[in-house]
This record gives structure tokens, sequence and C-alpha cells, in this order.
């Protein structure tokens, strides 16, 4: 399928896509519609459905398979899908959500198999317990290894897991620069700093935020799972190890003072360096994903709060 903002006015688009978002509204002639936001391989297209029917409301919910076919219009200035014909995927139809919402190039399993192996590098009696004893449970591993890292950044399927291991990756290339940094913290730090998001996220299809995920925040539930997992393995509150993880943790988003949300600054080597990581993939996965959607010289970004000069980086691969 080409990408929908090269799509001219007037031309036919086609195919599979999830409903991610849908409203129904009435028209000044007392019809319904329906506006909806189609998802397919990070592309969020709106489009409109006129004269919806009864059964057409009942059966376009939200987060929904369906097969349509519509006509590219402008209102307003934006580009949309005029729907014309629309039905709900079929098994025969041999469509699969997580192929709609994925990523071109990201495998899950390929992106477990690296964690694992990941996971049996940390040397730490403690810091090993506590991370197996976190992905031992079957919820969690669920979760974390399908959920996005975020709405709106490594929004796709096992977007987290990707994201977990792309920092631990930077960690590793980074880390003998700096020998005196304790590596299995950082390790550590790199495998459970989001754990807090399999309770934030509890669905991978069009997620919103649970109760607890919108009352407390992810690092405190990560916290809160991090600190259940050590008093199951047997190992102190106060254990030196389990101190440093949780204030990586803690301190993740930077300093205090600049509303990132880190519950205190970072005051250790390895806060300091693990923040830094961070960051960087953050950043850089940002531009990233900025660029490939591109489709000017300069592009404005949320994130950085100023355009970015994306200029045919997506036409260069």
């Amino acid at each position: 399928m080409s990408a929908f903002l090269d799509m001219a006015e007037g031309e036919v688009i086609s195919g599979f896509f999830l409903l991610r978002e849908r409203e129904i509204k009435q028209a000044s002639n007392g019809s319904e519609y329906a506006n909806f936001i189609l998802e397919r391989n990070l592309q969020l297209i709106p489009a409109r459905l006129w004269d919806v029917t009864a059964e057409q409301r009942n059966l376009l919910q939200r987060k929904a398979v369906v097969k349509l076919e519509g006509t590219i219009t402008s209102y307003k200035g934006q580009k949309q899908v005029n729907i014309r014909r629309i039905r709900l995927a079929t098994e025969e139809d041999g469509v699969s959500v997580s192929e709609l919402i994925s990523r071109k190039g990201v495998l899950r399993e390929e992106l477990w198999h690296d964690l694992r192996m990941m996971m049996e590098d940390i040397h730490s009696e403690v810091l090993s317990a506590i991370v197996k004893q976190l992905y031992s449970q079957k919820t969690i591993r669920d979760r974390m290894t399908t959920i996005p890292a975020s709405k709106a950044y490594y929004h796709y399927y096992a977007g987290l897991l990707d994201h977990i291991v792309q920092v631990t990756q930077s960690a590793y290339q980074l880390l003998p620069l700096y020998p005196f940094v304790n590596r299995d913290i950082v390790l550590a730090a790199c495998l459970l700093h989001d754990i807090g998001k399999t309770e934030v996220f509890t669905e991978v299809v069009a997620p919103e935020y649970s109760t607890e995920g919108e009352m407390l925040g992810h690092l405190a539930l990560g916290l809160e799972l991090i600190s259940e997992a050590a008093r199951e393995a047997g190992i102190s509150v106060k254990d030196p190890e389990l101190l440093a993880l949780k204030h990586c943790v803690a301190s993740q988003m930077g300093e205090v003072d600049d509303g990132y949300g880190s519950t205190v600054s970072p005051k250790t080597a390895e806060a300091l360096f693990f923040h830094s990581i961070k960051q960087l993939n953050t950043k850089l996965h940002t531009f990233e994903m900025i660029a490939e959607n591109a489709r000017e010289p300069w592009t404005y970004s949320a994130l950085f709060k100023r355009k970015m000069y994306t200029e045919q980086r997506n036409k260069e691969e």
C-alpha cells in the first residue's frame, strides 16, 4: 500500500485496516456518519463513512479489523478517506491484528531471544534473581513482549520489547569505556526500567492507560513490581544492589526539576549512565520515526518542540 500522505485527492485506497478510533456523529439531515482513525503499519489515517446503518454501528467497533475501499478526499485542508465499501475481516482473509500494528523489521521472536541472552549475562545473584523472578511471570512476559512502549513513540507491536533490547545493546557498547560503572546494575536497569508499563498498558491493540497507570505512572508501578520480586526471592529491602537498581529506575527521566517524571535526580554513576543511554535512545528513535514519515525537508516534532531536518531521509533506503 502506498503511503497515505503521498496519495493524491481522488485516488482509490483499499486493503485491511485496524479501526483504532471510532466516533459516531449526526449529519444535518438527521442521518448518522462515522469518523474513524484507521491504522496499518504505523500509518494513522482519518476516514469517514456516511449514512451508517444500525448493523454497521454495531459491527464497526473500535479495534475491529476491516477491509475497505475508499477515495482520498480533502476536508479543511487535511486528507482523509471517504469510505465506499467496508466489511469486517474474516478468518478466511488470514489477516492478524499484530500484522497491522507491526513495524517493518521488528521481529518479536528474535528480540525475545536477545533479551533472554541478556538476562543470563547478569552475574550478580541478587539482580539476576530479581530479573528472572519478574520475567518468569507469564502475564508480565506476555505483555512485555507485545505491548507498545508508549502511545506516541514505539507505538507498535512489541515496541516495548524493541526499546528494552535497544537500550541494553547501547549499554553493552558503552560500558567498556567506563570500567568504574557497575555493569550488572546497569544491565538490570536496562531490562527492568519499564517493567511498570506492563501494568500501564494492559492490551496490545489501540492501548489506553489502566486506572493504575493513570493514578501512579509506570515508574511507581515498576518500583512496586521490583520490590515484590525481591521479597519473593528472599532479598532484603535494604540490599545495596536492590537499592541501586531502584534508584536507576526512579531517576531514569533525569533531573527532577526538568519535570519529565523522575522521582529523584540521578545520584550514582550507574544512574547517570543509564539515564544518558535511555535519553539517547529515545531521542534518536523518535527522530528515526519522524524521518520515516517525513514529506518535507523540515518536520515539526512535539518531543523536540521544534522542526527537525528530515530532508529525503525516508527515501535514502
